[in-house]
């Protein structure tokens, strides 16, 4: 229906194994849309990446009156990763040429207009009456709550996006390192530990064992306990010092819910199961955390996500929609859908893919083409995967109980 920045990237980097074009694609059209001038009407800023384009080429509207608007303090980063991303699963040389002044357009946006006050976060502030309060993937206008269930006003610096952000960084190293620029490669690597370090110390609660959803206006921590952190989990941006805390507060009774993770904790004054972002269960937000609890090496937590998520799709024929009610599974035999979710939606489309490779553990690897190391009793039964695509090489997997080895395919 519609092309929107953020979900387009993720759904994306979701689907690298199976379709590595999907990811170029998707660069490809959001760097054509990439931002050039300062509009307040649309939130257009120069190097800033699209939200969402609904009529590509018509003169029709969006939110604020215009065919395009940029409200999103995400996606931009997000550019930047997945391009990384996709370098790591075989990119080629002009392709990677011609994204990358539309990467570092970004990164100049994360430093000139994203930090909008020089503290070295990511922060956003609508600048249209007609645009998003929130600009964050929790986008609703209650999404961002403190513990005591007070709704937060912006400007705020959500912790997922200092995470992207992070990632963002690393991923520019990575393509420095590619391309034989050493000097870069230590700047941009320099710039994401900088950036780690401070946010370790100021989005950590010592108090309560989790990270803050975001730094409000004053930089005090928005407190609540919330599905945010795991994205954090995801860029790496966590300290090992606190990630088991991390795992343990998502897998708690207050988040889990048997089939997925809430938005919001149980406990928490603003929880509604039934609310779109303060209770729900979303796949693909309950599918980064599994990815970042891997990351960490908690494959069992990971593999405690994946399958409460995959049992949660076959209450609808193996489709999962685009979040359902929070409800606990001890509570009710089967989760409960939400009446406006969307069915088919890209990113919870893709979430079984990013599942299938936190429970395979498929990496790209420099020499063997792709890694594998599979999480134990993740497959009850041997299976076959044909045409991952990594590196300019074709693998099907032979996928056993306790083991799994990807076979280069012929490709003349």
């Amino acid at each position: 229906m519609s092309l929107f920045g953020r979900d387009a990237l993720i759904t994306a980097y979701m689907a690298l194994p199976i379709d590595t074009d999907l990811a170029l694609g998707v660069l490809e059209a959001l760097a054509e849309l990439q931002g050039d001038e300062e509009d307040s009407a649309t939130e257009e800023q120069p190097g800033r990446i699209v939200h969402e384009t609904r009529y590509l080429g018509l003169d029709r509207v969006v939110l604020t009156g215009h065919s395009t608007y940029y409200g999103a303090v995400d996606a931009t980063p997000l550019f930047v990763v997945l391009l990384g991303e996709l370098l790591r699963w075989g990119l080629a040389d002009g392709d990677l040429e011609r994204l990358l002044p539309h990467v570092d357009r970004a990164l100049q946006w994360i430093d000139e207009y994203g930090d909008r006050d020089g503290d070295g976060y990511v922060e956003y502030l609508r600048m249209s009456d007609h645009g998003l309060v929130n600009q964050g993937w929790k986008d609703s206008t209650d999404a961002i709550r403190y513990h005591d269930g007070t709704v937060a006003s912006a400007p705020l610096a959500l912790c997922e996006v200092q995470g992207y952000v992070y990632a963002a960084y690393r991923a520019r190293a990575a393509i420095a390192r590619h391309l034989g620029d050493a000097e870069g490669q230590r700047r941009w690597k320099r710039k994401a530990m900088a950036l780690k370090e401070r946010f370790n110390r100021d989005f950590w609660l010592e108090d309560k064992g989790w990270f803050a959803l975001a730094l409000d206006p004053d930089k005090r921590p928005v407190d609540s306990l919330t599905s945010n952190m795991g994205h954090c989990l995801w860029t790496g941006i966590v300290a090992e010092a606190h990630a088991r805390a991390v795992a343990d507060r998502l897998l708690s009774d207050e988040m889990w819910t048997g089939w997925g993770i809430r938005t919001l904790a149980a406990d928490e004054a603003g929880y509604d199961p039934m609310s779109y972002h303060c209770g729900t269960v979303w796949p693909h937000d309950s599918a980064l955390c599994a990815a970042g609890l891997a990351h960490y090496g908690m494959k069992k937590e990971a593999l405690q996500i994946a399958n409460g998520l995959l049992d949660a799709a076959q209450t609808w024929d193996g489709r999962l929609p685009e979040f359902f009610c929070g409800l606990d599974r001890s509570d009710i035999e089967i989760p409960v859908p939400f009446p406006s979710s969307c069915s088919p939606q890209a990113w919870s489309s893709a979430t079984p893919l990013l599942l299938l490779r936190v429970m395979l553990g498929m990496e790209p690897h420099s020499r063997k083409g792709l890694r594998l190391s599979p999480i134990q009793g993740a497959f009850r039964e041997p299976a076959v995967l044909h045409g991952v695509h990594c590196r300019d090489q074709v693998f099907d997997l032979q996928i056993g109980t306790s083991r799994a080895r990807a076979n280069a395919r012929r490709t003349d």
